[in-house]
């Protein structure tokens, strides 16, 4: 089922996702040559710390992992694709895209975003990357309203992306959120516009695009830590993630 939020429930996201975007802004600058993946999630549990908000993905257990998550954000480099746990073990250096993917509780209610940068001077094909991918997620927004179906997000975000020649990822989709980290409906990346269920005034989304340099295919990390996903072909990959309110007036981001 679908749920759907109050007007008082919607500005709660909205403070909460002010303060996911203040958090995920502060985690950019750590993303520098030398520090780890490890000094982000250091970073990211100091930030929940002073702004009074929970860190939702710590501890977090979803059904295909043996174990819960074990850090406050996602940090995943290059063609890890998603789900990266941050290690002291990963450097980063100049020219790499760093993801990451952060869920905060404030009030008991849940927002979920994430961002894409580069370490440094990266090369022209992945301020391609980026910069296709967040414009994915732009374009799948303004998609999101009140009378349109999901596969209108869907099909808008896959056309965009495929006229760049990219690729869209379509094992990992965005997702309902607010009550729950992963709620109904699931948002694939791609699909038919028209299709899916109706769009409604009060239901709140978390849209990603998730958009590979090379082939679609990801693999499952289940011989590591059980939660990395990689490309199979090792092109590096993207992600831009927003919480989205729809409103009587149309799709208003939350996390800005």
């Amino acid at each position: 089922m679908i749920t759907k939020k109050t007007p008082a429930e919607i500005e709660i996201l909205k403070e909460a996702g002010s303060y996911l975007a203040k958090i995920l802004k502060e985690l950019s600058k750590v993303s520098v040559a030398g520090n780890t993946t490890l000094d982000i999630d250091d970073r990211a549990m100091e930030l929940c710390e002073e702004l009074g908000v929970e860190p939702v993905l710590l501890g977090y257990h979803p059904s295909f992992a043996e174990y819960p998550y074990p850090a406050a954000v996602c940090v995943s480099v290059n063609e890890c694709v998603q789900h990266g746990i941050p290690s002291e073990k990963v450097i980063l250096k100049e020219g790499d895209v760093v993801n990451i993917d952060m869920s905060i509780a404030y009030q008991d209610m849940i927002v979920d975003s994430g961002i894409t940068v580069g370490v440094g001077e990266i090369s022209n094909e992945a301020r391609t990357l980026l910069a296709t991918t967040q414009e994915a997620l732009a374009l799948g927004i303004k998609a999101a309203k009140p009378g349109n179906r999901i596969g209108d997000i869907s099909a808008t975000i896959q056309q965009f992306i495929e006229s760049r020649g990219l690729s869209v990822v379509e094992v990992l989709c965005g997702h309902g959120v607010g009550y729950a980290v992963h709620e109904e409906p699931t948002i694939p990346n791609f699909g038919k516009a028209g299709t899916g269920p109706l769009i409604e005034v009060g239901h709140v989304y978390a849209i990603e695009p998730i958009v590979n340099i090379g082939k679609a295919e990801v693999y499952f990390d289940d011989e590591g830590d059980g939660y990395s996903v990689y490309t199979k072909d090792g092109s590096w990959s993207a992600h831009f993630e927003h919480t989205v309110a729809i409103t009587e007036k149309g799709p208003v981001i939350l996390t800005k």
